[in-house]
C-alpha cells in the first residue's frame, strides 16, 4: 500500500516580529523625547540668556568667590557680648550691641546641641558639600504628603552663609548666591568649624544669639549644664524665632522640642530611654535677671577701654569703639564700686538743697569728682554729675568738661617749680598790690610773709609775681608734661598763675597732677584699665604704666608739707580727714563761677569741681564751700578703718 506523505505544519512563535517593531518604535520615541528635551533645555537656556539670567548667575558666582576670598574666622566671631569687671572681679557691665552673642569654641559646645541641630536642620550635614538637593526633595515631599515642612531645603552651611553674608530677602538671586557661598565655605572651613560658626550666630529670639546666650537668658545656666530636653527645647527656637519664642509661645516650642527629640531618636543619636525621659521632662524657664546700674564710671571705663584698644591694635577711635561692643572682650578695671557709690552719694547729699533745673531738665548746679589710688596710680572712682531720675550718665563732666581751675593751679605751675629753684617754705615773699596786677580775694595785703603763708592764704599777688619770675613758658611746661590737653597759645600770660587758662582743665587732669605731688613728683597717666582679654582669656592689652618724673622729689615733698597747712590754718581750715594726715588746695574763679578742691592722703588723691554747665556766678560756689565739704565727707568715709599714715612716708 502506497503511503501518502503528509507535510508537517511548523507553528510560528506568536509576536516575534511585532516585538521587534515595538522595540524599534520605543527606541524611536525615546530618541525623539531626548531630542525634544534637549530642544526644551536649549530653548530655556536661550530664553534665560536673552533675559540675562545666565549672566546674572555668573556674576553671582563671581561675587561669592570674592566674598570667600576676603572671608576670615573673624566674620563669624563679631557681635560677641563682652564683659566688664571691677577691681574685685565682680561683673559690673555687659558690652553688647543689638546682638547678644556669648561665643563658645567648638570643643565647648555640647555634643547634644550639635546633634540636635543636625538632626532637625541638616541630616546629611557631614555628607554634602554645602548644597544638598536631596534636602530640597525631602522638603517638597513633606509639603505634599503632610502639608507642612518639617525640614527646610537649606543646609546648615547655607543658613550660615545667609546669616553672615546675605539678607533674608526671598529672591532667586539671593538663593543662588547663597548656594555658591555655601559651597565655597565648605572648601575653606572644616565641618566642625562651620557647625561652630552656625551655633554661635543663630538667633534664639529675645535678643539672644548663640546657644550660650540663649541658655543663660532662658535658664540662667551655661549650655553645658542643660539637660537633653532643655537643649532640644532651645534648639527648637531658631527655626522660627517669632513662632517659637518660649516667653510667648511655650506650647509651640514644646511641640518642636518633641519633634527634635524624635528626629534624634530615629537617627540613633539618643536611646529609647533618653528619649522617653526627655519627652516627659517639664521645662521650667528661669530667665536671667542680671541687671546693672549704669554709673558715671561706666562711661569712663568705655572711654579708657577704647583708648587701650587703639594702643593695642593701631586702629582708629571709631573702629575700636565699635569693636568694644562686638568683639567679646573682657575688660578688667580698677574701679571700686563701693567707693564709686560713696563718692556719688556724697555729691548728691551735699548738693541736695540746690534743685533748680536747666531748660533741658537737668540740675543747674553740677559737680564732678575723681578719686585715684596713690599706690597704683589708677582711678578708683569717677563721678561726672549728680544722680537724677531720667537722666542717663552720659556726659561725664569729670573728663569731658574743662573749667578754669582758679587757685588750685598754683601749686602745679607756680609753687612747686619755685621750690625747685631755691625757694623754701620759709622764704620771704611780698604780698602787695601792683599796678595792673591782681587783687587778693579778701582785698587785704600783708606785706612780707613766708611762702608757706602765701600758699595757705592763697595770695594771688605772690603767685603772680613768682610766675612772672618763672615765666609762663616754664610754668605751663609742667602741665604739658602731665598731659593737660587744653593749653592754648593764649594761655602764655601771667593770668594763668591764678588759673586763668582759656579752656581750662578737667577734674581728671587736676586729680592726676596732684597725685604726682603725692607720689614724690612722679606723674602717671590716669586710666582705670588693668587688662583686656578676649573671651578665651588671651591678653589683648596689658598696660605698661608710663611714669614721668615731672617734679623733683624733694620739691614735691616740700610742696606736700606746705599744702598740709591749707587744711589746718588756711583756706580749707578744719576740713581735713580726722586722724589722717592730708594736704590740698582750694580754687575759686572770678565771680564765683567755678569752685575746686583737690587734695590727698597717703592713700588716695581726690579732686572735686562744683559749678554750672553754662558758666555763671553764684556766691555759694567757692573752693571753701561745696567742693571741700564734698571732699572731706567722702575722704573721711573712704579712710574709715585705715591706719593713720603720714604723707611723704
Amino acid at each position: 500500500m502506497h503511503k501518502s506523505s503528509v507535510k508537517k505544519k511548523v507553528k510560528k512563535k506568536p509576536g516575534k516580529r511585532p516585538q521587534k517593531k515595538q522595540k524599534d518604535m520605543g527606541s524611536f520615541f525615546f530618541r525623539l523625547t531626548q531630542i525634544a528635551m534637549l530642544c526644551i533645555v536649549a530653548g530655556a537656556c536661550y530664553i534665560f540668556y536673552q533675559a540675562g539670567y545666565i549672566q546674572t548667575v555668573l556674576l553671582l558666582h563671581e561675587e561669592a568667590q570674592t566674598v570667600m576670598k576676603n572671608s576670615s574666622i573673624e566674620d563669624f566671631r563679631t557681635n560677641q557680648r563682652g564683659e566688664v569687671y571691677d577691681t574685685d572681679g565682680n561683673l559690673i557691665a555687659l558690652l553688647k550691641n543689638d546682638k547678644n552673642i556669648i561665643y563658645l569654641s567648638g570643643e565647648d559646645i555640647p555634643e547634644q546641641v550639635k546633634n540636635a541641630f543636625i538632626s532637625i536642620e541638616d541630616k546629611r550635614f557631614y555628607k554634602h558639600s554645602g548644597f544638598d538637593p536631596f534636602a530640597i526633595l525631602r522638603a517638597v515631599q513633606s509639603l505634599i504628603s503632610k502639608n507642612s515642612i518639617t525640614q527646610g531645603g537649606s543646609t546648615i552651611t547655607q543658613q550660615l552663609a545667609r546669616n553672615i553674608y546675605l539678607t533674608h530677602t526671598v529672591k532667586w538671586e539671593r538663593k543662588v548666591e547663597e548656594i555658591f557661598i555655601a559651597a565655597a565655605l565648605e572648601k575653606k572651613y572644616s565641618k566642625e568649624d562651620i557647625l561652630e560658626f552656625y551655633i554661635n550666630n543663630i538667633y534664639f529670639s529675645n535678643g539672644y544669639y548663640g546657644i550660650q546666650a540663649a541658655s543663660q537668658g532662658y535658664f540662667s545656666r551655661d549650655a553645658g549644664e542643660l539637660t537633653l530636653s532643655e537643649t532640644a527645647f532651645l534648639c527648637a527656637i531658631p527655626n522660627s524665632p517669632g513662632s517659637y519664642d518660649p516667653l510667648l509661645h511655650m506650647e509651640n516650642t514644646l511641640k518642636r522640642r518633641n519633634l527634635i527629640l524624635k528626629s534624634m531618636l530615629e537617627q540613633k543619636m539618643i536611646s529609647d530611654g533618653e528619649y522617653e525621659q526627655a519627652l516627659a521632662e517639664t521645662i521650667t524657664l528661669n530667665p536671667s535677671k542680671i541687671t546693672f546700674t549704669r554709673t558715671w564710671a561706666h562711661t569712663y571705663i568705655y572711654e579708657c577701654a577704647t583708648r587701650a584698644l587703639m594702643e593695642a591694635t593701631g586702629l582708629d577711635y571709631d573702629t575700636c569703639r565699635s569693636r568694644l561692643y562686638t568683639d567679646g572682650y573682657r575688660v578688667y578695671t580698677s574701679i571700686n564700686m563701693d567707693t564709686q557709690e560713696t563718692l556719688q552719694n556724697t555729691i548728691d547729699e551735699n548738693l541736695s538743697g540746690y534743685n533748680t533745673l536747666n531748660s533741658n531738665g537737668t540740675y543747674a548746679l553740677q559737680a564732678s569728682a575723681v578719686c585715684m589710688n596713690n599706690e597704683s596710680g589708677l582711678v578708683t572712682a569717677i563721678v561726672g554729675g549728680r544722680t537724677q531720675e531720667g537722666i542717663l550718665p552720659e556726659y561725664n563732666r569729670a573728663y569731658m568738661s574743662f573749667r578754669q581751675p582758679g587757685s588750685a593751679i598754683k601749686p602745679l605751675i607756680v609753687y612747686t617749680p619755685a621750690l625747685e629753684r631755691g625757694y623754701t617754705a620759709s622764704s620771704t615773699v611780698i604780698d602787695s598790690k601792683e599796678k595792673d596786677g591782681p587783687s587778693n580775694s579778701s582785698d587785704r595785703y600783708a606785706g612780707a610773709i613766708s611762702l608757706r603763708t602765701a600758699v595757705e592764704q592763697s595770695k594771688n599777688t605772690v603767685a603772680y609775681k613768682l610766675f612772672r619770675e618763672l615765666t609762663p613758658e616754664v610754668g605751663l611746661s609742667y602741665l604739658l608734661d602731665m598731659n593737660f590737653s587744653s593749653i592754648e597759645t593764649e594761655d602764655y600770660t601771667l593770668s594763668s598763675a591764678l588759673g586763668g587758662i582759656t579752656t581750662g582743665a578737667s577734674s581728671l587732669e587736676m586729680t592726676a597732677a596732684y597725685a604726682a605731688l603725692a607720689n614724690e613728683g612722679v606723674y602717671r597717666q590716669p586710666t582705670c584699665i588693668t587688662m583686656i582679654t578676649d573671651m578665651q582669656g588671651n591678653i589683648v592689652f596689658m598696660p605698661e604704666q608710663e611714669e614721668r618724673q615731672v617734679y623733683e622729689p624733694d620739691a614735691a615733698r616740700r610742696m606736700t608739707d606746705i599744702l598740709e597747712g591749707v587744711l589746718t590754718r588756711g583756706t580749707a581750715r578744719g576740713k581735713g580727714i580726722p586722724d589722717m594726715p592730708c594736704a590740698g588746695k582750694t580754687g575759686t574763679t572770678n565771680d564765683n563761677i567755678d569752685g575746686w578742691f583737690v587734695g590727698y592722703s597717703a592713700y588716695y588723691t581726690t579732686g572735686v569741681w562744683v559749678g554750672f554747665d553754662s558758666p555763671r556766678g553764684n556766691s555759694a560756689v567757692a573752693g571753701s564751700t561745696y567742693p571741700v565739704n564734698i571732699w572731706q565727707s567722702f575722704m573721711t568715709r573712704l579712710h574709715d578703718g585705715l591706719p593713720s599714715r603720714p604723707l611723704n612716708d
